[in-house]
């Protein structure tokens, strides 16, 4: 895992700038702590931030190959996880390779199929090459999206990073907000549409989707996307497939040579991984699997049980990491980390975001970065196999909206009427919503009932779980830990996309057929444990401390917030007892605290980032 940066300018001389290419290159060094590199040519700059994990000599980047009379370079985000296997078809067509890295597979491959080498990839990346001979750019990101890619285009220049504060250090790339950014970040936040990059003029790379950049102009493509087909396995034989190929991807992503650990909450998703990994470090021989949780001070006092948290997670924990034999780490942390970590996170992010839920997870990253350098999480579970709530609530599947968002309300009214009349929050919610179900490839034939579930997948797939690969990315990478996310693996999306509902819900259970698939690997009532979310604090002290905050941001009549807010109500809320009033407005975690978090993160960032609105 690394950071990547660069430009191409048909206009000046590269070389002119080194100083620029550094400064855009060290703000990626929290992804790449461990290294550094840079290359420049006429018109094209690379930077690059490594992170090592395999090939501590062989993996340097930017990497240039040269083959017959033109030169390729590249920098390059992300990990293959098939890489033996096209080294391999490499080899037998005449290639030579001098290390053991992905990085040099992934080059070569390129060089030998353009850009079909995407379709015989398997992994999570994020890259840019240029190619010498034919003066072009080109740039990838993964199916699913898990690494992030962001570029700006403008009179002959293109700049491209990992993260928008790579971009924001080039001098054509500037932190300003018109309408749609700020709907992006007061209606849609911290969802976001996917391609926007918010800030005006900025862009993300699609996930499937690769770039090429040349005299001639810009062009994007996708080169994958879902494909709607009917599902001809029978039940058996997709439980079956499912837990083999999940098998094989975790056994994939195990590949390292650092230690590797995974993130355990003791519920069905992580607990699958770790016992799949604990499996496989025994049959090689690599002792035991450490793993590691997150809690939070006096949770176990405070804990309330509610339709999206029915139990806590601590005895599960124990009970699996006891049954699989691992080394568990259990780590804890206070209110007052969670205050502190909201700045952190925004940062981390370049954006407001998920407050103490993404600030938690950089703090728990940061922990567990001293132990080992990956981690295998259970992100994208519930997305794959439906395991959220609202994909089986008759109000979910019969709204109008993002299931995750359905209380846009709650948030709107305390907002400024000025910022309201600008952005139309409801209207620009409901028309990403329909922008959304326009995308989704029908099925020809499908039943009402299963086209709408269909559709559920699609929101879930393509607008929330992006949200949620975001926050692990930046969370993760601000440490210098690289997460990876086994459910992602796209063979297993693809071939989940088309299995059908009644299977899925195996057993009249939200992800059933995972659960049938797991039996044996898991004692009983673990398989059985309804789901419960990444967990957050509970403790009353962080209400309060961010309703204080939040008073002391407007008394401070030049914060960059207040143009935006009803200060008046604002200030009436953040000064009540509101310890009983539920405000799910986003998701399944963020509540009445996290609003308040929210808005403190959003007076963060305009701050930090020195936005301007125009």
């Amino acid at each position: 895992m690394c950071g990547i940066t660069g430009w191409i300018n048909w206009n000046e001389d590269a070389k002119q700038n080194e100083n620029l290419l550094a400064a855009m290159t060290n703000t990626l060094v929290p992804r790449g702590p461990d290294n550094e590199g840079t290359w420049i040519g006429r018109h094209t700059a690379f930077g690059h931030r490594r992170l090592i994990v395999v090939d501590p000599a062989g993996g340097a980047q930017p990497m240039i190959r040269e083959h017959g009379d033109n030169k390729f370079v590249m920098v390059y985000n992300g990990e293959l996880y098939n890489t033996d296997d096209i080294r391999n078809e490499l080899t037998v067509r005449g290639h030579r390779f001098i290390s053991t890295s992905d990085t040099e597979v992934l080059l070569v491959s390129y060089i030998e199929w353009g850009a079909a080498c995407l379709d015989r990839l398997n992994g999570i990346f994020a890259f840019a090459i240029w190619n010498e001979a034919a003066q072009e750019l080109f740039m990838a990101r993964d199916r699913l999206g898990v690494k992030p890619l962001f570029y700006s285009e403008q009179n002959g220049t293109l700049v491209f990073g990992s993260e928008l504060k790579a971009l924001l250090a080039h001098p054509s790339v500037s932190p300003v907000m018109k309408a749609e950014g700020l709907a992006e970040i007061f209606a849609l936040g911290p969802a976001r549409t996917p391609g926007v990059g918010v800030f005006h003029n900025v862009h993300e790379l699609l996930p499937g989707h690769f770039l090429r950049y040349s005299r001639q102009g810009l062009q994007t493509r996708a080169y994958w996307s879902l494909e709607s087909r009917p599902h001809e396995d029978t039940l058996e034989q997709t439980i079956e497939h499912i837990r083999d190929l999940f098998r094989d991807t975790v056994q994939r992503q195990l590949v390292a040579d650092v230690p590797v650990c995974t993130l355990l909450s003791g519920g069905l998703d992580s607990s699958a991984i770790s016992a799949f990994a604990s499996e496989y470090f025994q049959e090689k021989g690599r002792g035991a699997l450490h793993t590691f949780s997150v809690d939070y001070v006096d949770n176990d006092i405070f804990f309330k049980a509610n339709e999206f948290q029915p139990n806590p997670d601590a005895p599960w924990v124990e009970k699996v990491s006891s049954y699989l034999g691992t080394v568990h780490h259990n780590i804890f942390f206070d209110t007052p980390n969670l205050i502190e970590s909201l700045d952190t996170a925004v940062s981390g992010r370049d954006l407001p975001g998920m407050t103490d839920i993404d600030g938690s997870l950089y703090l728990f990253c940061k922990e567990i970065k001293k132990e080992v350098t990956v981690a295998l999480s259970g992100e994208c579970a519930d997305e794959v196999f439906g395991g959220y709530p609202w994909f089986h609530r008759k109000e979910a599947l019969e709204s109008t909206t993002f299931p995750w968002a359905r209380n846009v309300q709650d948030k709107i009214k305390f907002y400024s009427s000025e910022l309201k009349e600008l952005i139309k929050p409801e209207q620009y919610v409901t028309d990403r919503y329909q922008q959304a179900l326009d995308e989704v490839p029908r099925l020809q034939g499908e039943n009402a009932q299963d086209a709408r579930i269909r559709e559920m997948f699609y929101l879930n797939l393509t607008r929330w779980m992006p949200t949620l690969l975001d926050r692990k990315d930046r969370m993760s990478m601000a440490t210098g830990l690289e997460v990876r996310v086994p459910f992602c693996d796209h063979r297993l999306v693809e071939y989940m996309w088309n299995v059908p509902w009644e299977f899925k819900t195996y057993g009249q259970r939200e992800k059933g057929i995972l659960r049938k698939a797991l039996a044996g690997m898991l004692p009983d009532d673990v398989l059985e444990r309804r789901k419960s979310p990444y967990p957050k604090t509970h403790n009353p002290s962080y209400l309060a401390a961010v309703q204080q905050r939040v008073l002391h941001i407007l008394d401070d009549y030049a914060s960059p917030l207040l143009p935006f807010i009803d200060v008046p109500a604002v200030r009436k809320f953040a000064s009540a007892d509101v310890s009983a009033i539920h405000m799910p407005w986003f998701g399944q975690l963020m509540n009445v605290p996290q609003f308040f978090a929210f808005l403190i993160q959003i007076d963060r960032w305009m701050r930090e980032y020195h936005v301007s609105v125009q």
